[in-house]
């Protein structure tokens, strides 16, 4: 999935090649990442997104396509949710040098900084990230 993010998620076909049941594949898969398949591929979209829209020279809608989704509005959302503003309001920062609040820092650092936070998409949202303990 890291390295074919722009290809559709096929769950089923995954499961085939470790000789498991796509709902197996699924759990096994969220208790070592903290997420679905599905949560995963989309972060991983997201992440490729973010580097070319502060590239500059694609249109939102052409990072939308070019990281394999199929819907601009789905994208959009998604994007939103984990980085916590849109694809527009994000190029559009990327874009102005006043607002780069990581210049000058490490590349090991910068992307820490800049990766969307999995499981931790929308406030209040329902998902507890890995290794935290959700209060009763």
């Amino acid at each position: 999935m890291d390295r074919e993010y722009a290809q559709p998620l096929d769950v089923e076909a995954l499961a085939r090649g470790v000789h498991m049941s796509a709902g197996h594949l699924s759990r096994e898969f969220r208790a070592a990442y903290g997420e679905s398949p599905y949560g995963y591929l989309m972060t991983r979209r997201i992440e490729r997104a973010m580097a070319l829209l502060r590239r500059g020279d694609l249109s939102v809608t052409e990072v939308c396509f070019e990281v394999g989704c199929s819907s601009l509005g789905t994208f959009s959302t998604r994007f939103t949710e984990l980085v916590g503003m849109s694809p527009s309001a994000y190029r559009r920062q990327a874009a102005d040098p006043t607002a780069d609040t990581t210049a000058g820092l490490p590349s090991c650092l910068y992307k820490q900084a800049t990766r969307p936070l999995r499981n931790r998409e929308a406030p209040g949202g329902r998902e507890t990230p890995v290794g935290e303990q959700q209060a009763s």
